[in-house]
């Protein structure tokens, strides 16, 4: 039987490398615990798409600071440009600056940290933004897989995919992720590991909703979550 969680303030971080399913999963729990949902990875993809005119200029990290220091919600409201590929690399070459991190941090935590509680989804969530959240998820899947979600969507929205080098794109992000020194891309050690790469989005939102009653069923009863 699912615990009932509605009556609780709930925080949960969901974290995963790129086309992992995160975001997915955590609009999903969002739904069903009846949270308000943030999806990190757009305010980073903002400030990217912002700076990118000086991607290769020497003032690029002064841009891209300037950039997410003024950053307001109206910014994370065009979806199809903040979540094309270009677009994530952007994120990714202004994730790794540490003024640009500082500026986006209170953002998140007033978030995270309102009445009633929120899901928030992201690669640094339980580990840098919320290591006080009641459930913590790290989702995985492969490259093949993640690459192949990730083409699936943009051929969804009208846009041609060059699969090899989407593949390429999204093993070259995981790395400059993995080596950020800000970011803290890492299961944290009471984060609870799902592995989508054979589940569909069904199976792996139940698989992440047992999780999370599980989690707070023993909270509740003063246990510490296995």
């Amino acid at each position: 039987m699912a615990y009932d969680t509605t009556e609780l303030s709930m925080i949960i971080a969901v974290d995963g490398p790129a086309a992992s399913g995160k975001g997915t999963l955590a609009t999903g729990l969002a739904r069903h615990y009846q949270l308000p949902h943030l999806d990190t990875g757009l305010l980073y993809r903002a400030v990217g798409l912002a700076a990118a005119a000086a991607v290769d200029r020497p003032d690029f990290e002064a841009v891209a600071i300037a950039a997410a220091k003024s950053l307001t919600p109206d910014e994370l409201t065009n979806i199809s440009a903040l979540t094309a590929a270009e677009t994530g690399v952007l994120a990714s070459k202004v994730a790794v600056i540490g003024e640009v991190r500082a500026a986006l941090f209170a953002f998140q935590r007033n978030f995270a940290t309102q009445a009633g509680g929120a899901v928030l989804d992201g690669r640094d969530i339980g580990t840098k933004i919320c290591p006080e959240a009641d459930v913590k998820l790290f989702i995985q899947a492969d490259s093949k897989a993640r690459m192949e979600r990730r083409a699936r969507q943009l051929e969804a929205r009208g846009v041609a995919v060059n699969r090899y080098e989407l593949f390429h794109q999204i093993e070259e992000r995981d790395a400059r992720d993995m080596a950020n020194p800000h970011g803290g891309f890492y299961k944290a050690d009471d984060a609870h590991l799902l592995d989508t790469t054979h589940l569909d989005i069904e199976a792996a939102l139940r698989a992440a909703i047992a999780i999370v009653d599980k989690a707070m069923a023993l909270k509740a009863g003063g246990q510490k979550p296995s």
